[in-house]
């Protein structure tokens, strides 16, 4: 059986909360690359032009593990070389993120609507990773799972390296029971509680996902919470984590989330800095049994949905610190 060899350590520190780029120089038979610095020209200039690359190496912003990276470098297959990215200005997300429990292995973060939980494409370093890497001074911080950028509500991430592989497989392998909460139209024609099951598939660059006969790969429970006038309350309680399961099958229903900007219709995309319409859904609870001390860990959001907000008493009950006492 062949060893995966361990990522070296990078020898630039994190900018923002972002790990610097590690590009692994590939293998060259034909010697068409003679020094490190044709094979970066080559391989980035279509990013940020040639130009851009060999300013890059001017100011020494290329390194290996020895240090700068000279343009005249002789090239050598299977040599490490990192460097920051610039990033796009980004607007801020105007809401902080809660922190429900913090231990020596675990963050579980109170993510707001809006946010990213980890980088990707414009969304950089105003997400949820980036954020609390800065903020909480973790700079080793990774999430266990995912939690889409316009849902609020509760996020895993895990402290030390060596931790996070026993935390992804709880998501992986279902072991953590998620709990949600919409609020969407009420309709008394659609019997509930109900569980749905079908075949979600995502298409990448498609906005939306859509539902397709064959095996199902997607199950979730829904249940009535409450009513208020043409609103309904909903807990929502998915078995397995398709992208945007839960919007999807809340559409199929005939019981869309309110301010979904995707299903039943994809709507023209806001401006950056508009937060004024929330997709009213919340990640509410996490439990799991804690797969390195055994202890039964159950956590609450305190986030409530503005559509349904929480009665004045529970939002002070909220405001109270707490610490977790699952598993005493």
């Amino acid at each position: 059986m062949t060893r995966r060899s361990r990522t070296p350590a990078a020898p630039l520190p994190q900018r923002d909360g972002i790990d610097p780029v590690r590009v692994r120089l590939p293998a060259d038979p034909d010697g068409v690359w003679g020094t490190v610095g044709e094979h970066l020209v080559e391989r980035f200039q279509g990013a940020i032009g040639a130009e851009g690359v060999a300013r890059m190496l001017r100011e020494g912003r290329f390194v290996t593990a020895e240090g700068p990276v000279d343009a005249e470098l002789p090239y050598r297959p299977g040599m490490d070389v990192w460097f920051h990215r610039d990033f796009a200005p980004e607007v801020p997300v105007p809401f902080p993120i809660g922190i429900v429990h913090r231990d020596e292995r675990i963050v579980i973060a109170d993510k707001p609507h809006f946010l990213a939980t980890t980088p990707r494409g414009r969304h950089i370093t105003e997400t949820a990773l980036a954020r609390l890497r800065r903020d909480l001074g973790l700079p080793a911080l990774q999430p266990a799972h995912r939690l889409d950028r316009l849902t609020a509500g509760l996020a895993l991430f895990v402290v030390r390296p060596e931790d996070r592989g026993a935390y992804q497989n709880l998501f992986a392998s279902r072991l953590v029971r998620k709990e949600y909460e919409a609020v969407a139209p009420y309709d008394e024609k659609v019997a509930l509680p109900v569980t749905v099951r079908s075949r979600i598939v995502k298409e990448r660059g498609v906005i939306a996902a859509h539902e397709e006969p064959g095996e199902p790969n997607a199950e979730s429970r829904i249940e009535p919470a409450g009513r208020r006038g043409a609103l309904g309350r909903y807990r929502l309680l998915p078995a397995t984590g398709r992208t945007h399961q839960l919007r999807v099958h809340m559409n199929a229903l005939g019981l869309p989330i309110l301010n979904d900007p995707v299903y039943p219709v994809v709507a023209e995309e806001p401006a950056p800095d508009d937060f004024t319409h929330p997709l009213q859904l919340l990640a509410k609870v996490l439990e799991f049994t804690d797969p390195v001390d055994g202890r039964v860990r159950r956590f609450e959001s305190g986030l409530s949905l503005e559509s349904w907000p929480a009665p004045v008493d529970e939002r002070v009950a909220r405001d109270t610190p707490r610490r977790d006492t699952s598993g005493q």
